[in-house]
Formats: structure tokens, sequence, C-alpha cells
């Protein structure tokens, strides 16, 4: 039962890096729901019945195009035939510059302490709000540019945009095919920096959703 319970309805995952901060932190445990854009089969992820696509702001678990061994999370900003750009610290969507409000600054804890002092801003995607983590004013040429995102493919960035390796940077391809989507993120059910948990565990996250 346990094994068919994680081929096919939900599956546990840890978050290894700081790429999603401030919405997921390195030690989080979660819950991808593998049934939200269909019913595949465990070895091959192939769809056999179509249930749903990714939304805009979807936070998704994927195998990446040029690591097909390994499992990625990032979120869902752009959708096929979108046209997106990355300029400075702004995001825009098909022409338009998606706007963003000031929290102040982020205090991280433990692993995530690095990002101490970054600005926590809104970002309001159409359709959908959540928070990110940016160093204003410290934008790299690096990950600058506009693309045209491909039919049955999707755009993806971390929450924490100036420490994510993700479709901006990928040079293969800056686009996720459908096919090597494994679910959508949707309940922290524990998180554990270290080993045993020792001197790391937080347990103000357990049962936290994932917007």
């Amino acid at each position: 039962m346990v094994l068919v319970l994680r081929s096919f309805v939900a599956e546990p995952y840890k978050i290894p890096s700081s790429s999603m901060m401030p919405n997921l932190l390195i030690g989080d445990f979660i819950l991808v729901n593998k049934f939200s854009y269909g019913f595949r089969l465990p070895i091959t992820n192939t769809k056999i019945i179509p249930v749903g696509e990714p939304k805009r702001g979807d936070v998704v678990v994927f195998k990446p195009p040029h690591a097909p061994d390994q499992n990625w999370i990032k979120r869902v900003v752009g959708l096929p035939g979108d046209r997106i750009g990355f300029h400075g610290d702004t995001l825009s969507i098909n022409g338009e510059p998606v706007t963003y409000q000031a929290l102040g600054e982020y205090i991280g804890k433990g692993r995530g302490a690095e990002m101490t002092g970054a600005a926590l801003l809104t970002e309001n995607l159409p359709g959908r709000t959540h928070t990110v983590l940016e160093w204003l004013g410290r934008a790299s040429p690096m990950g600058q540019g506009d693309w045209v995102v491909p039919d049955g493919q999707y755009f993806v960035m971390g929450d924490n945009r100036d420490n994510s390796e993700d479709s901006r940077f990928w040079t293969q391809t800056h686009f996720l095919p459908e096919q090597n989507l494994r679910g959508k993120a949707f309940l922290i059910w524990l998180n554990c920096e270290g080993w045993f948990c020792k001197g790391s565990f937080e347990p103000s996250r357990i049962g936290t959703g994932i917007q």
C-alpha cells in the first residue's frame, strides 16, 4: 500500500538547498501530490490519464532536463506561449512588469542565516501572490534576458531569486518539459536540518501549507 501511495498519490521529499527561501527552508520535508498533473507510470513517468496542468505560481517537483537523475523544486512563472523577461530585479510576463510590495528585511535561521538582510517582498504573479527574497541593487548580468515559452513546456524560478539555478541559467534549454514533472508540492510535514534533528528541529513548520 505504501508503494502504491508513493508511486501514484503522494511522495515525500526533503529540501536540500536555499533556492526556495523564504517559503521552503533547508531541512523542510514536503509532500508532493503526484496526481495533480495526471496519472503517470512510476518508472517512465509516462502520463496515461490527464487530470490537470500546472498553473502559474504552482510549486512543482521535477527532473531537470540537464540532470534527469535528480529531483528539483521551483515555482512555475511561465506557461506555454508566455513571454518571460527578467531584468534588474524585476520579472515581467507578456510585457507587463510584475509588481512587488516590500515587507522589510529577511532574518534567516540555521543554514538560511546567510540570507539575513535580503529584501523580503510580496510578488504579485497574475492570479497568485507569494513571497520572494532579493538582494536589491545587486543584479548580476547572468540570468537576465527574455524568453518565449514553447508549447508543452514551462519556465520555472526559485523564490530566492539571487540563489537559484533555475530556467534563467539552464544552457541546453531554458524550459521544463511537461513530461519531466513529478507533481505539485502542497504540505510541509517536518523540518529537520541535521542528523536526528539535533539542534535544528523547527516544530512550527509542521503542517504548513505551501503557497
